[in-house]
């Protein structure tokens, strides 16, 4: 087949298709107009995030046979046309599913232990060790929202730490066993002293956390967002704080990540997240480790290689 690969990948990626006869054109430059130009003459595409896979683009891709996302989500993808058309879609969850588990349990360390502020003070000459003092997980009951590939491998990264791991996921069902409790939403809702986001974005989940919904939960908690930042939005977070239902947010995710294109009400109120010591942020890094970079590309390969080993 002949592949067009659009964003930047790891270069392992070349050989591992072009060792099963593919032909690949890598393109990280490209611009969409470029992209719609030329995409008739490709049977696949390989992406990440530069463009959205809309039915502007896709109807000129008369010859796509798949999609091959390098990452986990799919919001930017018009998945009913590419039902339509029997489009195949392969994404590479599973590769770097290990790295946002353990990117999550890293933000959570450090805002325990104040880490970030610690580090900051010592390197001043603050030896400030009561202002520091930091919490446990042992013995805390750690709410996780979402049992995929993101989800499951965090529940796996808690082992050791001796909390109590409950899992919600609407669509998945049976799924409990030695290292986590399945329950339902408000069974969490009542039991968490923490809950991590693994979910992806879909009209039913962006804005999901209200702050009515926030507040229905039996006790405040610290919130993990490792998936999608248009769950919550900065105003419903400060507001949470303020209020004391949420304990600290941990964000490698944002509502909006082009700091550029901030409204007004958003500028302000990322200004106000950013001044509170119980809020640690990441660029959108989770999913991102030199590993998990490679890992994505052997995904890929070996899905794609699978769906068409008849051709």
């Amino acid at each position: 087949m002949k592949i067009l690969i659009i964003d930047e990948m790891h270069q392992s990626i070349m050989p591992m298709l072009q060792k099963e006869g593919h032909e690949v054109i890598y393109s990280p430059e490209i611009t969409r107009d470029e992209i719609i130009a030329i995409v008739a003459d490709f049977d696949g595409l390989i992406i990440r995030s530069k463009t959205p896979m809309d039915r502007d683009l896709l109807e000129r891709a008369t010859k796509l046979k798949f999609i091959g996302r390098a990452g986990a989500g799919l919001d930017k993808i018009d998945l009913e046309y590419m039902a339509e058309k029997d489009i195949k879609l392969f994404h590479a969850a599973k590769g770097n599913r290990d790295a946002v588990a353990e990117h999550a349990v890293g933000m959570l360390l450090a805002l325990f232990n104040k880490l970030g502020k610690a580090d900051h003070e010592v390197r001043k000459g603050i030896w400030d060790r009561e202002g520091n003092r930091g919490h446990e997980l042992a013995g805390k009951t750690v709410g996780i929202m979402g049992f995929g590939n993101m989800g499951k491998s965090f529940a796996h990264r808690l082992q050791g730490f001796k909390v109590d791991v409950l899992a919600y996921d609407k669509y998945k069902m049976d799924f409990g066993d030695e290292l986590v409790r399945e329950v339902m939403w408000e069974k969490l809702k009542a039991e968490a002293d923490i809950l991590s986001i693994h979910v992806p974005l879909t009209p039913e989940t962006r804005d999901f956390f209200t702050l009515k919904e926030l507040r229905s939960f039996a006790k405040p908690f610290w919130l993990i967002n490792t998936a999608r930042g248009e769950v919550i939005s900065f105003k419903t977070l400060n507001e949470a704080l303020d209020q004391g239902i949420l304990r600290g947010a941990l964000l490698d995710v944002l509502e909006n990540e082009k700091f550029e294109k901030f409204s007004p009400e958003q500028k302000a109120e990322f200004g106000k997240l950013a001044a509170r010591d119980n809020v640690l942020f990441s660029p959108h890094v989770a999913g991102w480790t030199y590993e998990s970079y490679e890992k994505i590309n052997k995904v890929l390969a070996k899905r794609i290689k699978k769906a068409f080993k008849d051709l």
